[in-house]
């Protein structure tokens, strides 16, 4: 999140390839939602990475159907994000697209206050929990092997060791723990990335780190991909494939 912003106030940048679109959805965020400040506007996908490179907003009002890659390409070419999506879209039928995608919301052209008001204090909502998080670093007792993580209560004290994987979901990270217990914490995957011990813990997918103590089958049929002792089955990216098979069996010989 932009460090230099109020809890109650967000930075952000509306990407649509429908000039009138930009424009209209500026003038009403103006107008109605005073915690938003219009940063920039961009009308492709290309345009809308660069913007968010040079400004880093909180959130991305975002356009699904535009010429030549569209919304969800967007979200799925920003690896680690740390901004919100919005999806603002004349289609109601992607509704639960954008929900895997990560979007926090989704508001549909022709755009109505009242549900645009909602959203907006949704993002400040999350926004201020993000910040609350972010004030408790995620941390690891290496003497003790523990993962010390940030609750609404306070913090939760994970064992490591019994950290299945980690999986990402937007700008929150999903861990999967050996009991069968799921915890989501509002941090990046990233941020687990450079926490995990390394003998162990690889990152073999943009969404997924997982602990190799857990792997339960591997396979190079039509792809790379590795199946975990709770079931799940992912893929392993082909530039992480040949660092795979050499920290599994490094971490096979450890054990």
């Amino acid at each position: 999140m932009s460090p230099h912003r109020g809890t109650n106030t967000l930075t952000a940048i509306i990407v649509d390839d429908e000039l009138f679109g930009r424009e209209n959805l500026k003038k009403i965020i103006e107008m109605y939602c005073p915690e938003i400040e219009i940063l920039a506007c961009g009308d492709s996908v290309v345009q809308a990475k660069e913007i968010v490179g040079l400004h880093n907003p909180d959130v991305v009002f975002l356009d699904i159907t535009m010429p030549v890659l569209d919304g969800f390409d967007f979200l799925n070419e920003c690896r680690d994000r740390t901004f919100m999506a919005v999806f603002v879209s004349a289609h109601g039928e992607y509704g639960i697209d954008a929900v895997k995608a990560g979007a926090v919301d989704y508001v549909l052209k022709p755009i109505n206050i009242k549900e645009l008001k909602q959203t907006v204090a949704k993002l400040v909502l999350m926004k201020s929990k993000m910040m609350k998080a972010e004030t408790m670093k995620v941390e690891t007792v290496h003497e003790k092997d523990r993962l010390v993580i940030p609750a609404s209560h306070g913090f939760t004290v994970l064992t490591i060791d019994e950290i299945i994987r980690l999986e990402a979901e937007g700008c929150y990270t999903k861990i999967v723990m050996k009991d069968g217990k799921a915890t989501v914490i509002s941090r990046t995957l990233k941020d687990f990335e450079d926490a995990m011990p390394e003998k162990f813990f690889i990152r073999i997918h943009k969404t997924h780190l997982i602990n190799l103590k857990y792997v339960r089958d591997y396979s190079n049929i039509n792809g790379n991909f590795v199946t975990m002792t709770d079931g799940s089955k992912i893929e392993i990216s082909r530039r992480k494939a040949p660092e795979f098979i050499q920290k599994i069996k490094a971490a096979l010989n450890a054990l």
